[in-house]
Order: structure tokens, then C-alpha cells, then sequence
């Protein structure tokens, strides 16, 4: 609701395309500035407690943005500050999510449980922006940022409840010098982990504009308001769903698998751009979140089972760098191509990025060892 909110408030203030990308940018650059940071403090602290705090500032900014837009003073600056504010938030949040996955059920799970991430996740997308859709329609976007402030409420409740004596906690690191540096050379040394992450960095830059195209796609192509922008987001969110349900039952993940699901979703983008009908875009949206969010989970999971604890943190903030901060790229870029060439191109450009580059890592890395590989493998904590 927060997000889908937010952009129809920017497009209200702006009606430009390239402020929407702007504002989507400022929400995700601190990621790419801060991230790599970010990770190393996480490999130090408990990530419970981190939670807790990062929860509680996210809903302290909804609330800002929520009380100004009632009160009939925002603009687009207002907007633009509290977007970047949530993205400091959003550098320590989300890998200290992803990483404390695996301390909640153990390395022997984590498959399973990532896929189940994916899916409750997900899930808000599904019925959240359906429901923001109606409640913009009624009451204006005020109240969805309210709902959404509130919300954080049950976030901080479960994590205070939670039983810490059984969390496997992994080893907390040393503040020591270089440690940012160690998790780079880590990954980079590890050629399996290397093309993960620019298959990611690819969709992530090019593929994943859906908050920049989706409104354009409702507005200017299908001529539709904030509720048509809402099913178009859902439709998404239910394709994701089903997706993520789908890898939950594919066990251990494969490099092969992953180049495959890049070739996939790059050719549901193509489809989204040739769709002429509003209904039948609803129907190729949700095979796009299938199998982007396909993608997303198996990539996710690779790095999480294909790094030993010590270094989970900052490959996790590493991959929130590539995942989350590739968008203040992507994001304005996006705006302008549909701002020249229409939504539809931004279909065109996801589809066929995603499609080649599955494409040349699937040719290039055959021949090569199994992976994960014996001595990156982790075996507990």
C-alpha cells in the first residue's frame, strides 16, 4: 500500500514520468552508498534487535508522509526526503532480513524457508496494492500510509516475542579493518556467486522498474486511474505467489536452473509489450512475477547456501547493493525510455537484457565444476 501510494502521490504533485524515477531512486540509492557498510555491521550485531529499530523507523517515516499528505501540505520535496529516509532504512533492513532467515530455521532449511520468505512477502504485494487501489479511490492516499504505519506495529510485537534461545545464531565478527573489502574479494573469488550476481544486477537494472512502469502502463497505455494501476500490481504480486510456491518444491537450487528463469522471464517481458488488452495484461503480468520472482528466490538462496556464516551478512548487504541499489539506475532510466517511446519499450529494453544475459552466462559457463562447491559449502554453525 505504501509503495503504491507513494507513486501516485508523485505522479499527483508531478505528472512526470522521470520525477516518479527520481523519487524511486532516492528510495533505493542509500542502498547502493550505504550497503556494503551496512553488511559489515550486520555480521557484528544481533540482527534481531537490528530488525526491531530498522521496523520502527519505517514507521515513523509512514506516519510523517501520512500526516502531511492529511494535512494538505506536501510536496514534492517532502516526498522526496522521506523516500530517501526510508531508504537508509531499507540498507540495514533488508539484508538483516535476509540473513536472519537462516538463523531462524538453520542452513539445512533455508531453501524452504527463503521460498516461504518469498512468499508471505509476496503476498502483501498481491493484496496490498489491490487494496491500496480502493482505499486511494475512497480516501485518499493519506490513509494508505497510515494503514501501512500501523502496520509495523505487529512487525515489532513478533520480533520482541520471539524466543531467542532458539535462533542458530551464526558467530558475530570482530570489528576489524578491511572487513567490507573481504566480503568483495569473497565473492568475487567464487565464480558461481560472481555470475549470480550479475544476473541479478542485469534484471535488477533493466527488469525490475515495476513502480516507474506500471503507473505509466495503467495511465498512459490502458488509460486507466489508480485502481487499474492497483490490479496491474497485484497481478504481479499473484504471479510472484504462485512462483514462490513453485520453488519452495524444487529443493536445492542450480546454477542451470537460474540461467533458465532469466531466459523466461526476459520472454514474458517481450509478451507484456506486445499485449493490446487491458485484461489480457492483468493475465502476462502474472507470469512475469512467476518467473521474476523465480529468479529472485533462486538467486537469494545461492548466496545464501554458497557463503559460510562469517561472511552471510555482507554477502547479503552485497546483494541488496546489486538487487535494491541498482534501481536509482534503472529507475530514472526507465522513466525517460517511457517517456520517449512509451511504457511498453521499458517491456521491450527487461526482455531483452534478461534474455541475453541468461543467454551468455548459460553458454559460457558450461564445463564447469558442481556447484556449490565442497569448501564454500557451508555445513552449519
Amino acid at each position: 500500500m505504501q509503495r503504491v501510494a507513494q507513486d501516485w502521490l508523485v505522479l499527483q504533485l508531478s505528472h512526470s514520468a522521470v520525477a516518479l524515477g527520481v523519487a524511486t531512486a532516492l528510495q533505493f540509492a542509500p542502498v547502493l552508498l550505504l550497503g556494503a557498510w551496512g553488511g559489515a555491521v550486520l555480521d557484528r550485531i544481533d540482527l534481531r534487535r537490528a530488525l526491531i529499530v530498522t521496523q520502527a523507523a519505517s514507521a515513523l517515516l509512514a506516519g510523517v508522509l501520512g500526516a502531511v499528505a492529511a494535512a494538505g501540505v506536501v510536496t514534492l520535496w517532502m516526498v522526496y526526503a522521506l523516500t530517501l529516509g526510508l531508504g537508509v532504512v531499507t540498507a540495514f533492513d533488508t539484508p538483516a532480513r535476509q540473513a536472519f532467515v537462516a538463523e531462524m530455521v538453520g542452513v539445512e532449511k533455508v531453501v524452504n524457508a527463503q521460498s516461504l520468505y518469498s512468499t508471505v512477502h509476496n503476498g502483501g504485494r498481491l493484496v496490498g496494492p489491490a487494496l491500496a487501489g480502493i482505499v486511494i479511490a475512497w480516501s485518499g492516499v493519506a490513509a494508505a500510509f497510515a494503514v501501512n504505519a500501523l502496520s509495523f506495529v505487529a512487525m515489532i510485537v513478533a520480533l520482541s516475542s520471539m524466543d531467542i534461545r532458539a535462533l542458530v545464531r551464526a558467530p558475530r565478527q570482530v570489528r576489524a579493518p578491511r572487513q567490507v573489502r573481504e566480503g568483495l574479494a569473497y565473492l568475487w573469488g567464487d565464480p558461481e556467486l560472481r555470475a549470480c550476481m550479475f544476473l541479478v544486477a542485469v534484471v535488477g537494472v533493466f527488469g525490475q522498474n515495476f513502480r516507474v512502469v506500471l503507473p505509466l502502463l495503467a495511465q498512459d497505455t490502458y488509460h486507466g486511474g489508480a485502481q487499474s494501476y492497483g490490479y496491474l500490481t497485484a497481478a504481479l504480486g499473484l504471479g510472484a505467489v504462485a512462483g514462490a510456491l513453485f520453488s519452495a518444491t524444487h529443493g536445492r537450487p542450480s546454477p542451470r536452473w537460474l540461467r533458465l528463469s532469466c531466459l523466461a522471464f526476459g520472454a514474458t517481458n517481450l509478451l507484456v509489450a506486445v499485449t493490446p488488452d487491458f485484461l489480457l495484461a492483468l493475465a502476462v503480468m502474472v507470469l512475469v512475477g512467476v518467473t521474476n520472482i523465480i529468479v529472485n528466490t533462486l538467486a537469494r538462496t545461492m548466496l545464501v547456501i554458497g557463503s559460510t556464516p562469517g561472511m552471510r551478512g555482507r554477502v547479503m548487504a552485497l546483494y541488496s547493493i546489486v538487487f535494491l541499489g541498482s534501481t536509482p539506475i534503472g529507475g530514472p532510466a526507465a522513466g525517460w525510455a517511457c517517456q520517449e517511446w512509451g511504457p511498453r519499450s521499458a517491456f521491450v529494453i527487461a526482455g531483452l537484457t534478461a534474455a541475453g544475459a541468461g543467454a551468455l552466462v548459460l553458454l559460457t559457463s558450461r564445463g564447469r565444476a558442481a556447484w556449490p562447491r565442497d569448501d564454500a559449502t557451508p555445513t552449519g554453525y
